[in-house]
């Protein structure tokens, strides 16, 4: 398998990192800025050997080199910046992602796109209009890192190993995912057993910030090892045909009531891509959240498509 990660900041070179650590394919690191792609593709190569795998890894600025891809990770973007509009930002990042996504369609057929750019659903959305794929190729990373996140901070709250911890976070990738309590549960034992309502309601509320409180702890950067090795357990289940069941950024079309745009929703990820999306039943406040969740994204993409 061949797997190019464009864009070498710190979450593109962790998913590169982990990627080539796991042996899951050879791999192409890309960026515009001419050494930095070259120097961390070369220093995750040679960990290579420490790891037992034999992946190759290369550093390039040319979309050349990316020719015949079998997976594309797309991390490159702008970050927000002070007296910008979260307007300013989508366009800007829409334009990014547009020419990322075109270079890429002139040298690979048909390859399946991962898309971790912010606004995260809406650029998913853009890069599936631009790329001309099946919808079934293209996803987002967003529920995977989330739920991650709800794992995390239960386990340390009931001192137990998040292995044992099994989660679902659904909605847009941001303030109004819908983090679904219900189906949390520890060795199959449900969470409300465990833990009291405002107990469970702060540990929400810390997901739905969970980026947040690391920027704000960081100053100058966001998260990237999380969001990295979100990206990867995707990349692993697509590479491998594993069919896992993992919350992904996905083409709605008519499931929960939604449709024309992309969210977070439990979806069988294989060698196609999206195999299988599956529909829970939600209770109705479930389904009012999660719809409200669509509304913030449908008016996103609105500004791009109107």
């Amino acid at each position: 398998m061949k797997i190019t990660v464009v864009g070498a900041g710190n979450v593109g070179a962790t998913v590169a990192f982990l990627a080539a650590q796991k042996g899951l394919g050879n791999i192409v690191l890309a960026d515009i800025l001419d050494g930095i792609p070259q120097g961390k593709g070369l220093d995750i190569f040679q960990s290579s050997p420490i790891a037992g795998s034999s992946s190759l890894v290369l550093g390039t600025n040319r979309y050349e080199d990316t020719a015949n891809s079998d997976i594309v990770v797309i991390t490159a973007g702008l970050a927000r910046k002070p007296g910008m509009s979260r307007e300013d930002l989508l366009r800007e990042n829409a334009k990014i992602i547009g020419n990322i996504v075109r270079e890429i369609m002139k040298h690979s057929k048909n390859p399946i796109l991962i898309v971790v750019t912010n606004p995260l659903d809406i650029m998913t959305y853009h890069a599936w209009k631009v790329s001309g794929l099946s919808s079934k190729r293209v996803l987002g990373q967003a529920g995977v890192l989330d739920s991650a996140r709800f794992r995390a901070f239960l386990a340390e709250k009931l001192s137990v190993s998040p292995k044992d911890i099994s989660s679902m976070v659904l909605g847009g990738h941001g303030d109004t995912m819908v983090p679904l309590v219900r189906f949390t549960t520890v060795a199959g034992i449900p969470i409300a057993d465990l833990l009291d309502k405002s107990t469970i309601d702060t540990m929400v509320e810390r997901t739905r910030n969970g980026g947040g409180e690391i920027v704000n702890l960081l100053k100058t950067g966001s998260a990237y090892y999380a969001p990295g090795s979100a990206v990867v357990e995707m990349v692993e289940a697509i590479v491998l045909d594993q069919k896992r069941l993992l919350p992904s950024s996905c083409f709605l079309s008519g499931e929960y009531g939604l449709r024309d745009l992309f969210m977070g929703v439990p979806a069988k990820l294989g060698k196609g891509g999206v195999e299988e999306i599956f529909e829970l039943k939600l209770f109705p406040e479930e389904l009012k959240a999660l719809q409200k969740s669509a509304e913030v994204y449908q008016e996103g993409i609105k500004v791009l498509y109107p």
